[in-house]
């Protein structure tokens, strides 16, 4: 940050108790902290658990897994029910933190859940979603983008549900 948000005078940095050096405007007193966009990221299992979903979207070939912004008042709970449903038109019956990981490329925050939905009907997706699918563990594993973040949240959950 260079100029403040609020007023766009030139900032400067300045020592901020144990926080270390903060942008600070002389104009407003007070201190800019670092900020960034918070997410979700899902992965989606059918209702036997032996099945997970991944998506293509915005016009690339590449299989995901569903994500969303946290939206100002909601916490990652709400917004995990939230973009499911919107998504791809299905309800979560059970949900379960797995982990967070901070993205550079948006600079987002994203906390990953694993969920389980009430069924494996995928005609209610909106418009966001080019194509959604259902993978064995295994297919998912060859199918999901290489390299990914969604397919190190993928990893991760594998290896926690002992797959």
């Amino acid at each position: 940050m260079s100029y403040c948000f609020q007023c766009g005078t030139k900032v400067i940095n300045k020592q901020c108790n144990n926080e270390g050096e903060i942008p600070y405007c002389n104009k407003c007193e007070i201190f800019h902290f670092p900020t960034f966009s918070s997410a979700i990221s899902a992965i989606i299992l059918n209702p036997d658990k032996n099945k997970l979903l991944l998506i293509q979207q915005y016009g690339q070939v590449d299989n995901i897994i569903v994500a969303g912004y946290i939206n100002k008042g909601e916490n990652a709970e709400q917004t995990l029910v939230r973009e499911v449903k919107e998504e791809i038109g299905l309800n979560i019956k059970d949900y379960q933190y797995m982990k967070s990981k901070y993205f550079e490329k948006t600079n987002t925050l994203l906390c990953n859940f694993i969920c389980t939905v009430d069924s494996e009907d995928l005609n209610q997706t909106n418009d966001e979603i080019d194509k959604a699918q259902w993978f064995t563990f295994k297919d998912a594993l060859k199918h999901i983008k290489s390299e990914s973040l969604a397919e190190e949240f993928l990893i991760y959950a594998l290896k926690k549900m002992n797959y």
